[in-house]
């Protein structure tokens, strides 16, 4: 995966956690534990891509 493919994703992903807490209405409670599930999400998904991670070859988060 290029480095370009990564920023991109990672501009995605932000633009969308955003949007979800701008737009959308929710408890601030579950905003909080959707934004560390993101973001646990995203950094376990960094250390694969890297290659940092190799003990979580049983985890997957594509598909």
């Amino acid at each position: 995966m290029s480095l370009l493919s990564i920023v991109l994703v990672l501009i995605v992903i932000g633009v969308v956690l955003w949007l979800i807490n701008t737009f959308i209405p929710m408890a601030g409670s579950i905003k909080t534990i959707l934004n560390v599930v993101v973001v646990i999400a995203v950094v376990v998904w960094l250390l694969q891509v890297f290659g940092l991670a190799s003990g979580l070859g049983g985890l997957r988060i594509t598909r």
